[in-house]
């Protein structure tokens, strides 16, 4: 049964930092796209960065605007997203991807999620 499980989530002022873990059991991930969405109360879930098999990053660059950076232990079949310069606007719930399909364009698999919540 693969799972994905997501830590790192809790409480931060604004200008903080904090650091999502996402890790992969039953399966690696190692030739397939992971990443992040976050889905803030009221509001649709967002596309936050992706990686892919050759450890290239793309980002929801008008969110995160260059304060978030997405890394992977391909081996582990982890996935991180540390989060600089964090914003009150960044709190939402934060849920890893994982497999991307794309003949449905959706992820096959998804996390938990865990809560970010940032104070001003």
């Amino acid at each position: 049964q693969v799972q994905l499980v997501e830590s790192g989530g809790g409480l931060v002022q604004a200008g903080g930092s904090l650091r999502l873990s996402c890790a992969a059991s039953g399966r690696t991930f190692r030739r397939e796209s992971m990443a992040w969405f976050r889905q803030a109360p009221g509001k649709d879930r967002e596309f936050v960065g992706r990686m892919g098999w050759s450890g290239v990053a793309t980002y929801n660059t008008d969110s995160v605007k260059g304060r978030f950076t997405i890394s992977r232990d391909y081996a582990k079949g982890t996935v991180y997203l540390q989060m600089n310069s964090l914003e009150p606007e960044d709190s939402a719930v934060y849920y890893c991807a994982a497999a991307y399909n794309s003949y449905t364009n959706k992820y096959q698999y998804w996390g938990q999620g865990t809560q970010v919540t940032v104070s001003s």
